[in-house]
């Protein structure tokens, strides 16, 4: 097996957004509660906040974080998480059927997303609630001061104004489990008279509108189209959410899910541009992959759980080391579509579907999952401009999808002269690979590793997976050559000059 690359630093694809390696938390399982949030914990500060927690997310280096949902939010009163703890109410939770105390609501969450330095990504109650509650909640976070709103967060606490500058209008609009779910008529309508009362409040905020919860929606196409017509002018992005699983037991299958991922977002990117060009306008729309990831260990498990507990143990995947390699594949599709799609959201952060987890008590009180070695490289490390790259491999065919045994994306970072290449071998063999670096009049190797070795179907309750270095390579001034290992994820960091 072999796969021949070449990459032309002046050919850029488009600036990559920091906010592509966001993430989310949701009001959901053990996302918040005795995941970020857990007072009594022997690592909580002063506000409750796990500090274990913060350390293992600020390797992730993740910039945005999109909160409170998820499905949560279609059912949420946004007021009932703020002023007093042992004044707000407990609710019924209808979209996870949990009850919900309210301990952890904006303030708490605002004051967390300044500790592991993100921003955050707002999602208002289009579900339940609308235009009122959203235009109150802008007046609330981002107005100085002087009206009901405003002074009601000074009186909660906050003097100055949260000033958050994304938000989005809605969770999974289209999709009938949604508390609140819309026709795409409907969503349209209030979506733009929502977005319209809200940029009164704030005119410099940036909004995002429910696209399709999957490309496999009977609704989809029809969904962003509709919904375009009625936001073209108000919203900055449209997002996608997908999930992958590997039910069927077909790893080639599974790996190359990466394919169907590319194919979804080109289809939404034609969408937008049809729409664009028959309303006759200027302006480009960018997308938002606000949720995406691998979803399917936990289930069955979920299905039995008993309604009605406080924090109960939902959606908690332990993935294992085929699901890094794709989670890792649609990070560099992510990367090869930044000209695009600008912001992305790894759902979601802890506990729930997440890279990171907790034990309430005792050790390992965290440990990260398989998944968290890819993310965390591509969070830190694809930053700058992502680079087109033409590749000459073998290929296999999978449900009308052809997957690329080997696959690259590559991104070079002007601020720090370093050229990073993401390489991914889906095959079972050791496979030799080659790039050819025009535009390079030297190059020298800075780092390279691997995630490689494991079994397919191990996971990591014993922290026994790590990066290791790879060592079979050969860097010439303007070419780079070795060996991957068999189903294997990797990094090499150039100094390009």
């Amino acid at each position: 097996m072999k796969a021949d690359f070449k990459v032309n630093i002046n050919d850029v694809i488009g600036k990559i957004d920091p906010r592509m390696w966001g993430s989310l938390v949701e009001q959901l399982g053990r996302g918040v509660y005795t995941g970020i949030y857990q007072p009594n914990h022997p690592t909580a500060d002063e506000n409750g906040c796990r500090q274990d927690v913060i350390a293992a997310i600020k390797e992730l280096n993740v910039p945005v974080i999109r909160y409170p949902g998820g499905n949560f939010v279609s059912g949420y009163n946004w007021e009932d998480g703020v002023g007093p703890q042992d004044k707000r109410p407990v609710r019924l939770d209808l979209a996870w059927k949990t009850i919900e105390n309210n301990q952890f609501g904006l303030h708490e969450f605002m004051n967390w997303v300044q500790k592991i330095n993100a921003n955050a990504d707002m999602a208002i109650n289009l579900g339940t609630r609308g235009i009122d509650a959203a235009r109150n909640l802008v007046e609330y976070c981002n107005f100085p001061k002087g009206t009901y709103w405003s002074d009601l967060r000074i009186k909660n606490g906050q003097t100055e104004p949260f000033n958050i500058k994304l938000w989005s209008l809605g969770n999974e609009m289209d999709g009938d489990w949604q508390i609140g779910h819309k026709t795409a008529e409907e969503y349209g309508r209030l979506a733009h008279e929502t977005a319209k009362a809200m940029k009164i409040v704030d005119p410099s905020i940036e909004l995002i509108a429910c696209g399709s919860s999957s490309h496999t929606m009977a609704t989809f196409g029809k969904w962003e189209e509709t919904v375009l017509d009625h936001v073209y002018d108000d919203v900055n992005y449209l997002s996608l959410h997908q999930y992958y699983d590997n039910n069927e037991h077909n790893i080639k299958k599974f790996l190359g899910f990466s394919v169907d991922f590319d194919n979804f977002i080109n289809d939404v990117v034609a969408i937008c541009d049809a729409v664009k060009a028959r309303k006759h306008k200027n302006k480009t729309m960018y997308l938002a992959m606000d949720e995406w990831n691998v979803w399917y260990h936990s289930k069955d498990a979920d299905a039995k759980a008993d309604p009605w507990q406080i924090a109960p143990h939902l959606l908690e995947d332990h993935y294992n080391f085929a699901d890094a390699l794709v989670v890792g594949a649609m990070a560099m599709v992510l990367i090869n579509h930044a000209d695009r799609v600008k912001i992305g959201c790894l759902a979601q952060l802890v506990n729930v579907i997440a890279p990171i987890m907790t034990n309430t008590e005792g050790e390992p009180s965290v440990w990260l999952q398989s998944i968290f070695y890819p993310f965390m490289q591509v969070s830190n490390y694809a930053q700058g401009e992502a680079l087109k790259v033409e590749a000459n491999c073998k290929s296999y065919t999978v449900e009308n999808m052809t997957v690329p045994y080997i696959s690259s994306s590559a991104v070079y970072n002007s601020d720090k002269n370093e050229l990073v290449l993401f390489i991914e071998n889906k095959s079972d063999q050791e496979s030799q690979f080659n790039y050819e670096l025009t535009s390079c009049t030297d190059v020298s190797l800075v780092d390279a590793t691997q995630f490689c070795g494991y079994d397919l179907k191990q996971t990591n309750e014993d922290q026994a997976m790590q990066l290791e270095k790879l060592s079979k390579i050969k860097v010439a001034a303007n070419s780079i050559a070795g060996k991957l290992g068999p189903y294997s994820w990797n990094m090499i960091r150039l100094s390009a000059n």
